[in-house]
């Protein structure tokens, strides 16, 4: 079958500019990365379903990779990445996708079939189930109390702790430890150690990624940073 490359675009979408890789043509398939990550954990779902009929389209989310990034982390909010999404949907003429979110990716997808269930056809969450937001209690604090102030959640809440714990390794590394991760259970460090110390780097990669590939990711983050990525922990109470 012939097999298309891969587009890449940068789409006004509510105020910011959005880089999409889209491949194939087809039903719309709207592909959603998670942290810390870009459009390019997609690369071989993006092939696949434009083999197979689709027309697969994997953002850069906002604060990620060649995206825009706004400086506020109160412009990180759910309601604000959704915007995002059905300006992207409105951009190619669909009314309705197909949706598939990673990790944070879930959770956005989570909440685009909740807040505009018109807009999608169907959605496919891989590693985080639907979780009601309390009517009383706050996300973080909720996490605080249950895991300590170890989690990930909780050490990226101040500005600046998380970038100056990053900013004390290489990309690659950075990529290494969070990319390559085989633990199930929720990622809290000891009392007194920051998260990103904590993790291992592991020595030999695993056959289903190359040095090459997490140079990409590695390359990316060094150009933008990560307070873009954290911004979406900061803004999870709002």
């Amino acid at each position: 079958m012939f097999m298309s490359e891969v587009n890449h675009q940068s789409i006004k979408t509510n105020g910011i500019n959005i880089h999409v890789a889209e491949q194939g043509t087809g039903p719309l398939v709207l592909l959603l990365h998670g942290f810390p990550e870009i459009w390019y954990s997609w690369r071989h779902q993006l092939n696949y379903l434009a083999q197979n009929g689709y027309h697969a389209v994997a953002p850069d989310l906002r604060g990620y990779g060649d995206s825009d990034s706004p400086i506020n982390s109160d412009s990180y909010t759910l309601h604000h990445i959704v915007g995002d999404l059905i300006g992207l949907l409105d951009h190619f003429g669909e009314h309705k996708a197909y949706v598939v979110g990673s990790d944070w990716g879930a959770n956005i997808g989570w909440h685009l079939s909740l807040f505009r269930p018109d807009r999608v056809k169907g959605f496919v969450a891989l590693g985080v189930p639907y979780f009601p937001r309390s009517p009383t209690d706050k996300t973080v604090e909720t996490i605080r109390k249950v895991y300590g102030d170890g989690a990930h959640v909780c050490q990226f809440q101040e500005p600046g702790r998380a970038e100056r714990a990053f900013a004390r390794y290489d990309c690659l590394t950075v990529m290494k430890k969070f990319l390559l991760i085989t633990w199930t259970h929720f990622i809290t460090a000891p009392p007194g150690m920051e998260i990103v110390d904590f993790l291992p780097t592991p020595s030999v990669l695993p056959s289903w990624i190359t040095e090459e590939e997490l140079m990409v990711f590695a390359d990316k983050f060094q150009e933008s940073g990560f307070t873009g990525a954290f911004n979406y922990y900061r803004a999870m109470d709002l």
